[in-house]
């Protein structure tokens, strides 16, 4: 396991104005289009990674202009493949030691895609590993058969989904509507629209998965 965190910046919707990176520790990868955002974040990625099928041709010229001067941080992919560009960086980042995944503009854009990288949060927990999915009003992540704190300072809303048929004993604590102990599944949505109200609150399954969508107030 290596220190830091991988950041994977994808072709979505940006909507965040920083990205909280150290250079010294983290590791970004450009996932196909996303290479268009490291300039509007003003980061330089460790890897550019994807087929291009889709770049203009500005782009096309930077990718092609980045492997000649460092090849080493290029990786070109076929456009007929099974791993979507962000799963193949992912796959990077995990061979490379990384245990803690921050994915930028994973959202907007095609729904199949946002639901492919909410899919790949689920992947990255069976590997051992925590993903989260970034932007400029909200954070999702997974919580597997265990238990997660949510700091007091927080503000907004929570929504909580079932990800399987169902969720076992989960418990919600010190948000506006509490659970003990229910079980959810995945045809009635009764964690939505959860709410912070200023203290250290807690949300916990016994047996099963869930989606937290962090919702942060403007």
């Amino acid at each position: 396991m290596r220190d830091g965190s991988c950041f994977i910046i994808g072709a979505g919707d940006l909507t965040v104005g920083s990205f909280p990176y150290h250079k010294d520790t983290d590791y970004v990868i450009a996932a196909d289009g996303g290479l268009l955002y490291c300039g509007i974040l003003e980061v330089e990625p460790n890897l550019v990674i994807g087929d291009f099928d889709s770049l203009d041709e500005e782009l096309r010229r930077a990718v092609e202009e980045l492997e000649r001067i460092a090849p080493e941080k290029v990786k070109r992919l076929p456009e007929e493949k099974d791993d979507t560009d962000m799963m193949a960086a992912v796959r990077e980042g995990l061979a490379l030691g990384y245990r803690r995944f921050y994915m930028y503009a994973a959202c907007g854009g095609r729904l199949e895609h946002t639901l492919a990288n909410i899919q790949i949060l689920k992947y990255l927990k069976n590997r051992g590993a925590e993903g989260f999915i970034c932007d400029g009003s909200s954070m999702y992540l997974l919580v597997q058969d265990e238990e997660i704190a949510l700091k007091e300072t927080l503000e907004g809303y929570v929504n909580i989904f079932c990800m399987g048929d169902s969720a076992r004993g989960v418990t919600v604590r010190n948000l506006k509507y509490e659970l003990n102990g229910v079980e959810l599944t995945d045809d009635f949505p009764l964690g939505i629209s959860n709410e912070f109200i200023g203290k250290s609150a807690t949300i916990s399954v016994e047996e099963g998965t869930l989606l937290v969508m962090i919702d942060w107030a403007e």
